[in-house]
């Protein structure tokens, strides 16, 4: 069983940075893959960022330049560190970990709470 907690949220001007954290318990985290989705108000939820438990890394167009993926083992945690935020970036953004990213984006895994990320002036 793993457990999920997202935190870092919170309102940002554009512009600015955001870093969110998915903190995970259980021992087998590191074995995982973990992705971060979001949704937003009237939208489809969609992917942002995967990490494999190897550390390769991936990213939707919207996002590539702007935000980094990465994760600390021994802290069990993976972190989504979000530059150069846009209105359109608003949304509750929401942690998953799964054995394959390809699993996470079938629906599988152990997802968190999501918070949320509201980029206004």
């Amino acid at each position: 069983q793993v457990q999920l907690v997202e935190s870092g949220g919170g309102l940002v001007q554009p512009g600015g940075s955001l870093r969110l954290s998915c903190a995970a318990s259980g021992s087998i985290f590191s074995s995982y893959a973990v992705c971060w989705y979001r949704h937003a108000p009237g939208k489809q939820r969609e992917l942002v960022a995967t990490i494999t438990s190897g550390g390769a890394s991936n990213y939707q167009d919207s996002v590539k330049g702007r935000f980094t993926i990465s994760r600390d083992n021994a802290k069990n945690t993976v972190y989504l560190q979000m530059n150069s935020l846009k209105p359109e970036d608003t949304a509750v953004y929401y942690c998953n970990a799964a054995r394959t990213v390809e699993a996470s984006t079938r629906g599988f895994g152990y997802w968190g709470q999501g918070t949320q990320v509201t980029v206004s002036s």
